[in-house]
């Protein structure tokens, strides 16, 4: 009597074990939009570890801590590090972050993905994550002009490119445009200039001009081995600002800060040396603008940000900072 009582509860036990391993085998995981939320915890450090991008996107402002695996942020710029609070840190060595106003995406560097983000009230929110970003996703910008965020794989050639749909926070991949020759080259950034984007290469020692729509190449300006290192090219009224990481060797004594107005005189080197403005130590990486100046991170060092203007082509008001 007691066996056959038991038996019923064994196989509806069994049943379940097995409907379990079922589901387990052959029904794939879906990762939820809104999935993930970070505490608005403060930044637990009190310096910057390779740092390589400031930005402001609204009323906050924020800082890829790179080594530190987060990005953090503040609405007071001058607050202490320690005050910064996290944006988040489920990233590995993330290089750069922009914004539409109404999305964050940051590209996850080492994790070879992009996460979009949107800020609540008091903390940010994962929304969408993007895997298989080509390799190492390096920079991100959004250019108002199309409403596409540009994402740019620092070791592929590839170009993706996300749009959001209108009245919503969903990303959706657009598109991915590629540069063939670039494809196994080292590229930390691109800069999008009118009708054109610069792409800064260090293998080749050139800077290589593509048309922003075809992305054929219209123009290659070679730069001399001692500044091939490049990281960014910024536009600043009549010159072209070029941080420098290393020379093609990589050996990072070269790190420099150059500027010319006529890309094409770089090779003869008919540039201006300004490394000595900003405290002749530590790896100049990427610039922004926001509130009337300019912010360059600086790495390796303290101060590991520099503000300053920029006046009738003169470099003024320069200052360190955190």
């Amino acid at each position: 009597m007691n066996i056959q009582m038991q038996r019923p509860t064994f196989i509806k036990k069994l049943c379940f074990l097995l409907f379990t391993v079922f589901l387990f085998l052959f029904c794939p995981y879906k990762k939820e939009v809104c999935a993930s939320s970070y505490p608005s915890s403060n930044n637990g450090y009190s310096y910057l570890q390779v740092p390589t991008q400031i930005t402001k996107c609204r009323n906050t402002y924020f800082i890829v801590d790179c080594y530190h695996d987060q990005i953090i942020y503040s609405e007071n710029l001058g607050a202490p590090l320690k005050q910064w609070k996290i944006m988040t840190n489920n990233v590995c060595q993330p290089h750069a972050l922009a914004s539409d106003g109404t999305v964050y995406l940051v590209v996850d560097t080492e994790n070879h993905r992009v996460i979009s983000y949107e800020k609540g009230s008091d903390r940010f929110r994962e929304l969408q994550t993007f895997e298989h970003i080509g390799n190492r996703p390096h920079y991100v910008t959004y250019e108002p002009s199309d409403g596409l965020f540009y994402v740019w794989s620092s070791l592929t050639g590839e170009m993706f490119l996300f749009r959001r749909t209108p009245g919503t926070s969903e990303l959706t991949l657009a598109e991915v445009r590629s540069v063939p020759i670039l494809n196994g080259l080292y590229v930390r950034s691109f800069t999008i200039v009118g009708d054109s984007i610069l792409f800064p290469c260090v293998e080749l020692g050139c800077i290589l001009q593509v048309n922003r729509y075809s992305f054929e190449i219209e123009q290659l300006y070679p730069v001399p081995d001692t500044i091939a290192g490049m990281v960014q090219i910024t536009p600043i009224q009549n010159y072209f600002y070029i941080t420098v990481s290393s020379d093609r060797s990589y050996d990072r004594s070269y790190a420099t800060i150059v500027r010319t107005a006529d890309l094409s005189q770089l090779q003869y080197g008919n540039y201006e040396d300004l490394k000595h403005l900003f405290g002749n130590n530590g790896t100049p990486y990427y610039i922004s603008q926001f509130d009337g100046s300019y912010f360059m991170i600086h790495e390796d060092v303290s101060p590991g940000i520099y503000r300053f203007d920029v006046q009738d082509n003169t470099i003024r008001n320069i200052k360190g900072m955190h």
